[in-house]
């Protein structure tokens, strides 16, 4: 038994909280949080012991019953100081949940390097066993030999502390990011020339005539999209760009090093063919060779859409040529305001956030024939809503939406699981945004990619919540092969091109006039302007992430591979100055893996090929979607959803057509 076991064992067994569902119910310091992760880490114990004190034959009551307890109580206390870390208002108590999520993540290496645990489930008679179950044991004991639980006690122990130091320098490269926040400082109102009226009502000049604008993605969006002023959005991207620099760069080395050390510990060549190991990609290899057909596939498109982009911006202004990468906003929607006749601007009053809010959820409800009222559950901030959700009349699940930036706050768009849901227990999930929101008399409007942004994220929510009512906390929601779970969430966004849909919320939020149907018919003709390059973008994030990971540290030079794949993949110019990585969280989370978005577009326009576009939200592809694809969370391998609702396998014909969309009729 390792020393942390013993101090856990021995440590005085935590009071019951509050409200053991929710940290943040009655918690008035950090020693109430920690009270309440204790209890569940103690809980997670008590149910180990169980598994281990079954004598005789194991069972899936007796053995797997228990262990899946287990991981609901790790997976519980790790989703809630989770959210605590990113956006609690007192430092102290996200400073508090940083020091918790390692002791959390600690308790899940032991768990996955016990290896009486690991006998114990290998032994289960699943002879009887349903679909589902056979499923769930199968993928946990790969997931235990990954970890090495069949290594020796010496290369267990290293595990366990390569694995706790590896937490370590992932919160403290997020942390870095999230305590970030830079400034810019515009010298007068004339360089905001070019941003809408309510940025600039917002944006109020100091004495001096200065304006300081921030890296928040409310402040930074606008300037890199509308600002005239090439210098402005210059200082801007090289702000954004390089948050967390350099301390990051000399975190993420070092975490680079860890990893590679636990890859070849394990007996794998590199991190990058450890953590593709379990994907359905399934080896570094067959990765390369996707992101060369994706390559294939979109880089001709690309070229054209650049080749207009770079004629029509030596027509209006040669002086801007060459464009840099800070130009590249700015300059995609002048071409599509004057090629669509579209001005991005003009839409925005048509989406306040809260009647966009509203239309999400009526969306949502009306395609998974499901009812959103709002909820009277407590809440860790005023500015968050919760609204619980009905399947039939019964309560299905719960969901939370922190939408808007503050101090402190986590600073990007993502989804959060709250509590796994199982059996009798009902899930919830949260949203973690930072969308413009309404405050004195600012309607808060968004801009439409704001709208798309949103309802990707919301559904992540719903895999969460719909894939959440199984037998096994283990396989609830969005418990898949990792490089799965955008598919679902990135083919929602295809929604937001429907007509109907967009005018059942749309309406200007002075006069109250729907927005009219041609404006959104330039509106998706512009949106899908550049979707070749789009892609190559996302190819360049996966393959920076992949480099970075598949060769030994030492062969690693973080800025070389940052100019490299943007050049490999992107026409504009590379800032010398710019240091992208070291903001980049992706790099903690997906690790080698941000490959995943672009695998999961490719199956998302897939999904969505098989809706009626006559009929997006009530005919039968949706509840057949909803059965096949989102209710199983992890119960099944991925490739097998799919095809459960295509009745194919995955094709990247889908992605070929939906790129074609892209290019201007000649």
């Amino acid at each position: 038994m390792s020393l942390a076991v013993s101090a856990v064992a021995q440590s005085p067994a935590p009071k019951p909280p509050v409200d053991p569902l929710h940290a943040w119910v009655g918690m008035a310091s950090p020693a109430d949080l920690e009270n309440w992760v204790n209890y569940h880490l103690a809980e997670e114990k008590k149910a180990v012991a169980e598994v281990l004190a079954v004598k005789g034959t194991r069972t899936v009551e007796n053995t797997l019953k228990p262990y899946d307890r287990a991981l609901f109580h790790i997976n519980i206390a790790g989703n809630q100081d989770y959210l605590m870390f990113g956006l609690h208002d007192h430092k102290d108590v996200r400073d508090k949940a940083q020091e918790l999520l390692q002791a959390i993540s600690a308790a899940g290496t032991e768990l996955n390097l016990n290896q009486e645990v690991y006998h114990a489930l290998a032994a289960v008679d699943t002879g009887k066993a349903d679909p589902a179950t056979k499923y769930y044991l199968e993928r946990t004991l790969l997931e235990y030999r990954l970890a090495g639980v069949d290594k020796d006690a010496a290369t267990r122990e290293k595990v366990r502390q390569l694995s706790d130091k590896m937490t370590e320098q992932s919160l403290h490269f997020a942390r870095t990011v999230q305590d970030d926040v830079r400034k810019v400082v515009a010298k007068d109102a004339s360089e905001l020339d070019g941003l809408p009226a309510d940025y600039l009502a917002k944006h109020k000049p100091a004495a001096d005539g200065t304006i300081t604008l921030t890296t928040d993605q409310p402040d930074m969006m606008p300037v890199m999209t509308y600002a005239k002023s090439p210098k402005l959005r210059e200082a801007m991207y090289l702000a954004y760009n390089n948050r967390a620099y350099p301390t990051n760069k000399a975190v993420m080395m070092d975490l680079l090093k860890t990893r590679q050390e636990m890859a070849t510990t394990l007996g794998f060549k590199t991190w990058a063919d450890m953590a593709t190991a379990d994907m359905m990609i399934g080896s570094a290899a067959n990765l390369r060779t996707f992101l060369k057909e994706v390559d294939d596939a979109s880089r001709p498109s690309a070229k054209k859409e650049f080749a207009l982009l770079e004629a029509f911006v030596k027509e209006k202004d040669p002086s801007a040529l060459p464009l840099k990468a800070s130009d590249s906003s700015y300059w995609g929607e002048q071409y599509r305001r004057a090629k669509y006749d579209f001005d991005s601007q003009s839409v925005r009053p048509y989406f306040p956030y809260p009647e966009v809010e509203k239309g999400v959820l009526a969306t949502a409800g009306k395609l998974f024939h499901i009812e959103f009222r709002p909820s009277k559950a407590p809440i860790w901030n005023p500015t968050v809503t919760a609204y619980d959700i009905y399947d039939q009349g019964k309560l299905a699940g719960r969901i939370y939406l922190d939408m808007h930036p503050r101090e402190g706050k986590d600073k990007w768009f993502s989804e959060s699981g709250v509590i796994p849901g199982s059996g009798s227990q009902i899930p919830e999930a949260a949203l973690l945004c930072n969308f413009p929101g309404p405050e004195n008399g600012d309607p808060g409007l968004l801009q439409y990619s704001d709208v798309v942004t949103f309802f990707h994220e919301f559904g992540h929510m719903m895999h969460e919540v719909l894939g959440g009512h199984g037998k096994w906390a283990g396989t609830a929601g969005v418990s898949t092969e990792r490089d799965f779970v955008e598919a679902p969430s990135q083919m929602l966004e295809e929604f937001f091109e429907d007509t109907g849909i967009l005018q059942s919320f749309a309406k200007n939020y002075k006069t109250g006039e729907v927005l009219p149907t041609a404006t959104i018919e330039k509106m998706v003709l512009a949106g899908r302007f550049a979707r070749g390059s789009w892609v190559q973008s996302q190819l360049r994030y996966s393959e920076l992430s992949l480099a970075v990971h598949d060769r030994a540290p030492e062969q690693v030079d973080l800025d070389a591979l940052n100019k490299k794949t943007f050049v490999e993949h992107t026409p504009y110019l590379f800032l010398d100055d710019s240091h992208m990585y070291a903001s980049f969280t992706h790099l903690t989370g997906y690790s080698s893996n941000y490959y995943t978005y672009v695998l999961d577009k490719v199956i998302a326009v897939d999904l969505f090929s098989a809706f009626d576009p006559k009929d997006l939200l009530g005919g039968p592809a949706a509840m057949k979607y909803r059965r096949t694809v989102l209710e199983p969370g992890g119960s099944k391998p991925a490739n097998e959803l799919i095809k459960d609702f295509l009745g194919r396998p995955q094709s990247m014909d889908a992605l070929k057509k939906w790129i074609a969309l892209g290019l201007p009729k000649e």
